[in-house]
């Protein structure tokens, strides 16, 4: 099965990163061995579009979140906490003054 996104086929989770944020992932979290001339071309092209595109940090910060909030328990192999039932934190309105 293939995926298209805006006319554009995704085939890898760097094709779905780069078409929901607009620009590739390496733009902003570098690649190793850059030298420090690639690496000042890099941060320049990201501060242009930054400034062309004020509200990308948000929009990164809700895919994020969304992924998060899709994916939590396989990505981080969280789980919910469950109290036992019958166990109850105290309550705080009986604390001394």
């Amino acid at each position: 099965m293939r995926t298209y996104i805006g006319g554009h086929q995704a085939v890898s989770v760097n094709d779905f990163i780069e078409l929901a944020l607009g620009t590739p992932p390496e733009l902003w979290l570098g690649v190793e061995g850059e030298t420090s001339e690639e690496r000042a071309a890099r941060l320049d092209a990201a501060r242009d579009i930054l400034a062309d595109n004020p509200e990308l940090p948000d929009d990164v910060a809700r895919v994020a979140a969304e992924v998060i909030e899709a994916h939590a328990p396989e990505l981080f192999n969280v789980f919910p906490l469950v109290r036992p039932a019958g166990r109850r934190r105290p309550s705080r309105k009986g604390a001394a003054a």
